[in-house]
């Protein structure tokens, strides 16, 4: 594997902060042969660890090293004589986890469980001894990334263990922040397996880890992975995009010369700033390739510009666009309108006079501290005076940081024991790598999947309760339950009262979320005769038709003509009419807004003037959404019997999705009577709209 490939300090965008000048690189050989010498003399900070407690402060200037120093020397005696298959003492290993949290920002729990995190399961170490010398909190960590046991679970023991992992992470992030770095140090060191092992790996990596980094908003950690399996996965698309950076590596860069001007422009307006050129990771490079096709210069890298705070994020927009010509569709707000993995920026390109476009990202530095640490730059959800923190520590730990994705997946994954069935949705889920926000009625919000339907809202909102949705309401307007929401959407759930009412099996086609899949499969293997029910062929419309027809009281200016009203419109009193004269001299009558009408002038028909009797019956076609429920058929007819309207002839169509339609061909004693018998039908339960045809 390639030194660029294995090496943080090829990538920028995979280092939160810059190497601090006269800091030598680890070198984790060294290191691991001076720990098998034994530890050093008591009350000094072992050398093994000394870039770790560097790092350490350069974050955390008043951190007590006295944690880390014990916990070191328990994993160096614990760990000693155990190699790695690169032949590096095992100790290597957990130091370097704990330098690239170090680096990230971690706090001194997480360090602390981070050096420990392989103790209890491949030494003598137990968890009763990690609880005793180092509390409770430090002990719940080393347990969340300990891994289950293959002797017990078999092939599912891999599943397991991230099942374990991810429960253990909804209750504190800083498992899977422990996690995310032991896999990025074994990626570095991938190249003394064997290829099958490698491609293995890499793909659980980018399957699984490499969206739960992106999630938890750890871009440091991401960037690094993607091209660390990129390398492995697809070797001949790596050894491309690799030269194509060489290349470029020996022409001139048109991005620091932008980034002076820019320096300059701010300067000028007063607005103290940090610039910075932040080239490309692999990945990308390769994607805007895919995209763009033939490079420019300027699209190897991106400018960064580093304020306090957030007004002069907006400040420095401002002189950009006045400045420079700013490319309107690369703008997004994300300090406005935040990602859902923490992360807030201003997006915008701006071009240059000599033809270059320049990708510019504007945050405040605690805005980029969380761009490229995500939850690892929280700190300590659980310290004293910690916001949220749970006040009771016999409570359940309730983490603050927990996103909303999280949470359905600790939801859903209750609900699917079968750990094949876990790993394969749980892949499906984190490759869904966007979320939207919708509105609920009572002024809650739901975080969802993009992509996701009314179905999924009513599973997140109701749970199993959802069984019994029959329709939903989205801005206002009724829906099909098979709508896709957008952000921003305000969705207001519509459930039947009978509480025998079961998912269609339909439901499964427009489901998203594990949580929504899981229980409508459920539902419907629990009520096979239901699930049946629901995906036999759809009959044929059921039809009522009565005797009367005719033109009503429509009458034509044409001699002894036959008048009939068209039955595509069902025009009644006082609407605006035409006639036409059709094959045996009848005339046909349409509203004046009809489609229809515009045919028959295309095709040359002769148009009839018509007009109104004073008073007369007049017959008229109504259409009523309703939702399916028994006796309704029975309930809609009655209610026109009491309106002293008769029935010509009804159709009843095929319910979907619990929706019905049903369409009316009425006859009324009186026009007027119109209004009162639509208000009727819509009073009727289960009918939502009540329409002419």
């Amino acid at each position: 594997m390639s030194a660029e490939a294995t090496n943080p300090e090829a990538h920028p965008e995979a280092c939160p902060e810059p190497r601090r000048r006269g800091r030598t690189r680890l070198d984790l050989r060294r290191l691991g042969r001076a720990a098998l010498l034994g530890p050093t003399s008591r009350g000094r900070l072992p050398d093994a660890i000394g870039h770790v407690a560097e790092a350490h402060r350069a974050h955390h200037p008043d951190a007590d090293l006295s944690l880390l120093r014990r916990a070191y020397l328990l994993a160096e005696t614990s760990h000693r004589g155990q190699m790695r298959k690169s032949g590096e003492p095992y100790i290597t290993h957990p130091l370097a986890v704990t330098l690239i949290l170090a680096e990230l920002g971690a706090e001194t729990t997480t360090l602390t469980a981070s050096l420990l995190h392989d103790t209890v399961e491949d030494t003598e170490v137990t968890l009763d001894q990690v609880r005793a010398e180092f509390g409770d909190e430090v002990c719940f960590i080393v347990d969340g990334v300990t891994k289950v046991e293959k002797i017990d679970y078999g092939a599912a023991a891999e599943p397991e263990t991230f099942r374990k992992m991810l429960v253990a992470t909804g209750n504190d992030v800083r498992v899977m922040s422990i996690k995310l770095a032991d896999r990025l140090h074994n990626m570095r060191t991938l190249g003394v397996m064997r290829p099958e092992k490698q491609a293995r790996i890499a793909k659980v990596t980018r399957d699984v880890l490499i969206p739960l980094a992106e999630r938890l908003g750890v871009q440091a950690l991401k960037t690094e992975l993607e091209d660390l399996v990129f390398a492995i996965l697809h070797p001949e698309e790596y050894e491309s995009t690799r030269a194509l950076i060489a290349a470029h590596a020996g022409e001139r860069d048109p991005l620091p010369a932008i980034a002076d001007s820019v320096r300059a422009v701010l300067r000028d307006a007063g607005i103290a700033a940090e610039v910075q050129v932040r080239p490309r990771h692999f990945v990308s490079v390769h994607r805007i390739s895919l995209s763009r096709g033939e490079l420019r210069g300027s699209d190897f890298g991106r400018i960064l510009v580093l304020v306090a705070e957030n007004a002069d994020c907006y400040a420095v927009l401002g002189e950009l666009h006045t400045c420079f010509t700013p490319v309107v569709s690369e703008f997004k707000d994300f300090i406005a309108v935040p990602k859902f993995n923490l992360y807030q920026s201003l997006h915008t390109a701006v071009a240059t006079p000599e033809g270059y476009v320049a990708e510019t990202i504007v945050r405040t530095r605690q805005m980029h501290r969380v761009a490229e640490a995500g939850v690892v730059a929280l700190g300590n959800p659980y310290a004293t005076g910690a916001p949220d923190a749970a006040a009771d520590p016999d409570e359940e730990r309730v983490d603050p940081t927990r996103p909303g994705w999280l949470s359905r997946l600790l939801d859903w994954q209750q609900s699917a024991p079968d750990p094949d069935t876990f790993w394969t949705v749980l892949r499906a889920e984190l490759a869904q790598d966007r979320e939207i926000t919708v509105f609920r009625a009572d002024g809650g919000t739901l975080g969802l999947p993009a992509g996701a339907s009314c179905i999924d809202a009513a599973y997140a909102q109701h749970g199993a309760a959802a069984h019994g949705c029959i329709g939903a309401r989205v801005n206002g307007r009724l829906t099909s339950l098979a709508s896709r929401l957008s952000d921003g959407d305000t969705v207001q759930l519509l459930l039947a009262q009978d509480a025998s009412s079961g998912p269609a099996a339909e439901w499964l086609e427009h489901a998203r979320t594990p949580a929504a899949r899981i229980a409508i499969a459920s539902w419907l293997e629990a009520h096979p005769d239901r699930a049946m029910a629901t995906t036999t062929a759809a009959r044929a419309p059921l039809s009522v038709v009565g005797a009367r027809g005719g033109g009503g009281n429509a009458v034509a200016d044409l001699p002894d003509a036959h008048v009939r009203l068209a039955g595509c419109c069902t025009p009644v009193p006082p609407d605006a009419v035409a006639g036409f004269v059709v094959r045996g001299g009848a005339v046909t009558v349409h509203r004046i807004h009809c489609a229809a009408v515009a045919q028959m002038r295309a095709v040359g028909r002769t148009s009839v003037a018509v007009h109104w009797r004073a008073t007369a019956d007049c017959r008229v076609t109504l259409l009523a959404e309703s939702f399916g429920r028994p006796h309704l058929l029975a309930d809609l007819t009655e209610a026109i019997a009491r309106e002293g309207v008769e029935v010509v002839s009804a159709t009843v169509e095929p319910p979907v999705e619990q929706r019905v339609r049903h369409s009316y061909t009425l006859l009324l004693p009186d026009a007027a009577g119109l209004p009162a018998l639509m208000r009727a039908m819509r009073d009727v339960p289960g009918v939502y709209d009540v329409s002419r045809a």
